[in-house]
């Protein structure tokens, strides 16, 4: 039963090395090609460049009121009427069914050349606008490329693991051979075989945990790229650290390149332009209008059966508000009021950003100790690993040391790629804050 049980995982071991010599010929995702693709496809980066591109469209002296509109218009009516006339004289005329007609059409200038400057500070208005949705849509691609980043590093730190675990795989299935052989020649009990094959069996369980969480990130890097979620891939073990950040020059560019803290400000400014319109509206409108216009009639009875005219029409519009019921202080006041809380939002931004900077560098700085922690802790587990699997073979040490040593080796790997993990995470976070996340 034995034999079955281990010819059965033996079959199922070799099953996974053939799945990881195809798992070699897979793509190999490098970060580069990662971004790229994902600034031509994500979809959120595509409808933010859409938002961008409505608002600079919306950038124009037409749409800001400083041009005129011109307008034409025709007017074609038609009539079949019973008419009577009774003349002074008392003849009366008559007609039955009489056409009548009239035509009318032409072609009108309207021109608002004076609101209190109002079109001004709308035209600013759209150009701060503008320069927003380019914050908006910059905030959008940091935020996903910083997905993609922190995703891509996942995925090599779960490479690191599986090896791990891969290693972990192939002590336990040595101790079992060793454990089989040493029982059949009678130097072992079957305790021993039996102890062997359970860990052998717990590691690759965990082997495939691992597999299992590997591919469902592979699942969520595909969406995020906008891809074929199905698409099998690796991606390059290295792990990278910049080790050189500091706090005041990520402030520093925090201040002059985060998104959030552009978009603040650009909210604030906009908040004041739109106070200026509002006391804009204490001043007179004056419109200019011109036009040309043609009208003909023509009727079935009547001193004049037909009647034609044409030429050109001109003058000058004014009005004033004299009083509208205090409304006009009230939107003053409010437009304060709106100004006043861009400005308290400003500064809750730049607090937050202050704030997330000095919480993630201090993980960052935890992080990198941990790095060279754990990498001395890994190399040590493999030197006590090698040393007891030395002893091993010679018959010279205990199972249970043997696993101890195996699974101290296996969670000091485990520990060193989630400490290089979550330093690396920790330098995208502060970039992506600094607004300086580049490749």
């Amino acid at each position: 039963m034995l034999q079955n049980r281990f010819g059965l995982l033996s079959l199922f071991l070799l099953t996974l090395f053939l799945g990881a010599s195809e798992a070699k010929a897979q793509e190999i995702l490098t970060l580069e090609d990662a971004v790229r693709i994902a600034l031509e496809r994500n979809y959120d980066i595509k409808l933010s460049a859409n938002d961008a591109r409505i608002a600079e469209n919306n950038v124009s002296r037409g749409n800001a009121g400083m041009l005129p509109n011109v307008s034409g218009t025709l007017t074609n009516n038609n009539t079949l009427q019973n008419s009577s006339q009774t003349r002074s004289d008392g003849q009366v005329n008559e007609v039955s069914w009489g056409q009548g007609s009239s035509l009318n059409y032409g072609v009108g200038l309207n021109w608002t050349v004076f609101n209190g400057f109002a079109m001004f500070a709308r035209y600013e208005q759209l150009q701060e606008l503008e320069k927003l949705g380019e914050a908006n849509l910059k905030l959008t691609i940091l935020t996903r490329v910083g997905d993609v980043t922190s995703t891509f590093y996942e995925l090599v730190q779960q490479q690191h693991q599986l090896k791990a675990y891969d290693t972990a795989i192939s002590l336990s299935r040595l101790r079992v051979t060793t454990a089989q052989n040493r029982f059949e020649i009678g130097r072992a009990a079957r305790l021993e075989v039996l102890n062997a094959q359970v860990d052998y069996n717990t590691d690759t369980t965990n082997f495939l945990r691992q597999q299992e969480l590997y591919r469902n990130t592979q699942i969520r890097m595909n969406e995020l790229l906008v891809r074929d979620v199905n698409i099998q891939f690796r991606v390059p073990d290295a792990i990278t650290i910049d080790d050189q950040l500091t706090l005041e020059g990520l402030s520093s560019q925090a201040a002059q390149l985060n998104p959030s803290l552009k978009a603040a400000v650009l909210n604030r400014r906009i908040a004041e332009l739109d106070a200026k319109q509002v006391r804009a509206n204490r001043y007179p409108v004056v419109g200019v209008n011109t036009g040309y216009n043609f009208n003909r009639n023509r009727s079935a009875l009547g001193f004049s059966t037909l009647s034609t005219g044409n030429g050109l029409t001109y003058g000058v519009s004014a009005s004033l508000p004299i009083f509208t019921g205090f409304n006009q202080r009230r939107l003053e006041q409010n437009a304060n009021i709106l100004i006043n809380s861009a400005q308290l939002q400003l500064e809750q931004v730049n607090q937050n950003i202050n704030a997330q900077l000095a919480s993630a560098y201090q993980t960052y700085l935890t992080n990198l100790s941990l790095v060279r922690l754990e990498e001395n802790n890994q190399r040590i587990a493999r030197q006590n690993l090698d040393i007891t699997m030395d002893k091993y073979r010679l018959g010279s040490i205990t199972t249970v040391e043997v696993r101890d040593a195996q699974l101290n080796y296996v969670n000091a790997t485990v520990r060193y790629s989630n400490a290089l993990y979550l330093a690396k995470i920790g330098e995208v976070a502060l970039k992506e804050i600094a607004g300086t996340l580049t490749l």
